[in-house]
């Protein structure tokens, strides 16, 4: 099969014609379909997540077909549409499995990361950590939803009870939580890079009130704020955003150091807080959401081949939605 493989010495992906995988107990092997290109792909080719396995196949966005069920499967068939998500596996031992918390598992697997991901004509996934999707809808437009749809709605939930909202970085995550939060009554305040017209109109079409860039003030104390962006320095810009007793959620997996800031800035039970990861049961409650709100994903479709591009996009900002790699 076809697949774009990450090497480890340098950031650019090589095409690769590599054995099709074939799945063991509890697995499934799905011909993918469509495959999200995340900042976390970025992270991982970039060396800023710095334990991949190598050599690595990418990609956590994935949306297939069942190929083949392995032994000891239960409730999915050959044929059947799925979603394979950034959460790959967890131990279902650990102190946070046992509690409902498998996204803080201690011995985890993740797509794309520490297991072969969808960058590629087929891929493997334990088919307890993959999601059943709608049959009829598009392949392109599910694959944002299975990490930019799952994390933001993460950090929405995260962020608490709330009625204003400040997204910054406006981008595959916060094009799909705006549709929600809009859905449920939420107002958004979208925070862009700085002069990027194009992506705060991108914001105020999608029902966002206000846009502006990032270093602009709020015009408004917002309840919460969510920072999709990788730069550390929003979080003190986010903390003055917030009223008293608001929270500034970081939705990435990876983020510049944050700057010092005054105490007076976190005073008043303020509260910053981190995402990790996701859980199955957000997935559950996520899709069905998602389907009531009516999201409709922006996306840009790459050929396979074209993942350095769509990984180089991404990078320096040229992306309105989401890429997605088209096997």
């Amino acid at each position: 099969m076809r697949a774009m493989v990450f090497g480890g010495s340098s950031p650019r992906l090589e095409l690769q014609d590599v054995p099709i995988p074939v799945p063991g107990k509890g697995q499934v092997r799905i011909a993918v379909e469509a495959c999200g290109v995340c900042r976390t792909d970025l992270h991982v080719v970039d060396g800023d997540l710095t334990e991949p396995k190598i050599p690595l196949i990418p990609g956590h966005e994935i949306v297939g077909r069942i190929d083949e069920v392995g032994s000891s499967v239960t409730g999915f068939s050959a044929g059947q549409r799925v979603g394979v998500p950034w959460l790959g596996h967890t131990c279902g031992a650990c102190t946070y499995c046992r509690s409902g918390h498998e996204n803080l598992c201690d011995a985890p697997g993740f797509t794309g990361y520490t297991i072969n991901g969808g960058y590629a004509e087929f891929c493997i996934a334990d088919a307890k950590y993959v999601f059943a999707l709608p049959d009829r809808a598009d392949p392109v437009s599910l694959a944002p939803l299975l990490c930019a749809g799952l994390i933001g709605y993460r950090s929405y939930k995260l962020a608490g009870d709330l009625q204003t909202l400040g997204i910054y970085g406006f981008g595959a995550a916060a094009h799909i939580l705006c549709q929600i939060a809009r859905h449920q009554g939420v107002e958004i305040y979208a925070f862009t890079r700085d002069g990027d017209r194009a992506a705060q109109d991108f914001a105020r079409s999608l029902g966002a009130i206000w846009a502006g860039g990032s270093s602009e003030p709020s015009p408004m104390p917002l309840d919460a704020a969510i920072i999709f962006a990788p730069v550390g320095a929003l979080v003190p810009i986010a903390l003055r955003s917030v009223r008293k007793g608001g929270r500034v959620v970081c939705g990435g997996i990876h983020m510049s150091d944050i700057p010092g800031f005054p105490y007076a800035d976190l005073w008043e039970e303020r509260a910053i807080m981190s995402v990790a990861n996701l859980t199955r049961q957000d997935g559950i409650e996520f899709f069905p959401l998602a389907d009531a709100a009516g999201v409709r994903t922006e996306t840009i479709p790459y050929p396979l081949e074209s993942a350095n591009e769509a990984l180089d996009d991404l990078r320096e900002g040229r992306l309105q939605g989401a890429a997605v790699l088209t096997p």
